[in-house]
């Protein structure tokens, strides 16, 4: 990277800056994502290349610009790690996967406060995907004790969510309906982080089978050369619930084989 960036190197590699590379970054994560789903080692390994090389990248644009070395870099996690897991390089007793991470946004939290942060809230990117920065900011708050006591309560606050979301439908009242969806889908996520669940991961899987199921419907309907748009909506809607019962039928076999 140094070379590359160097007096000799490459004119493009030489120009850029942390602004210009943020969307590599972002790329290259869902890249590695995306390889990660296949299950693929192959695309795994190079997409972690990709991803590393972007942080040396922007790494070494620091460094040119006498900020800091990818060696600090390393240096720093080192040390946040070995800090965060007391109860492996020190003598703080930990046994169960929730007290570990109780432990690390108790420590995290207390190295925050020393940055004179004037909310717990203050380290949530805010270009983060909106379902994972709900996650997040759940989960922060309920670090220091805003949580619900039990999932019924969460689940009842879920029900209050969409009475007032159908109340705004009602009213035709535009503002109060994309209010009502967004405390909906806020009151969602919160269920789904009681539960252990990730939200995002939970709707791209979603979003995954109905596209599945819909590449089929389009493949059945469309066998004989016509278009999906000749369909009506009661022809695909057939089409749809066959083709999630053949889902069904299917799941039911791999799990009893």
């Amino acid at each position: 990277m140094a070379t590359l960036r160097g007096e000799n190197g490459c004119p493009w590699d030489k120009k850029q800056t942390l602004e210009t590379l943020k969307p590599y970054l972002i790329e290259e994560t869902y890249e590695l994502i995306d390889a990660i789903e296949s299950k693929e080692a192959g695309r795994v390994k190079e997409e972690l290349g990709d991803l590393l090389f972007q942080i040396v990248f922007l790494s070494r644009v620091c460094c040119d610009r006498g900020l800091f070395s990818i060696e600090n870099v390393i240096e720093e996690i080192h040390s946040k790690m070995i800090r965060r897991h007391p109860h492996v390089f020190g003598e703080v007793k930990a046994d169960t996967s929730k007290e570990v991470l109780d432990q690390w946004y108790r420590i995290k939290s207390k190295e925050k406060k020393k940055k004179k942060k004037t909310s717990v809230t203050d380290d949530i990117p805010k270009n983060l995907p909106a379902l994972r920065k709900a996650f997040r900011l759940q989960r922060k708050v309920a670090v220091v004790g805003f949580d619900w006591s039990k999932i019924e309560d969460v689940m009842k606050k879920v029900d209050e969510e969409l009475a007032e979301l159908r109340k705004g439908i009602e009213q035709e009242n535009h503002d109060a309906i994309e209010e009502e969806i967004g405390d909906l889908l806020f009151s969602i996520v919160n269920a789904a982080r009681y539960l252990n669940i990730d939200a995002e991961n939970a709707l791209n899987k979603t979003i995954a089978k109905f596209t599945e199921r819909f590449r089929q419907i389009e493949t059945k309907l469309t066998a004989n050369g016509k278009n999906i748009e000749e369909f009506t909506l009661e022809q695909m809607d057939a089409e749809w619930e066959k083709v999630k019962e053949d889902s069904r039928i299917g799941k039911n076999n791999t799990e009893r084989g």
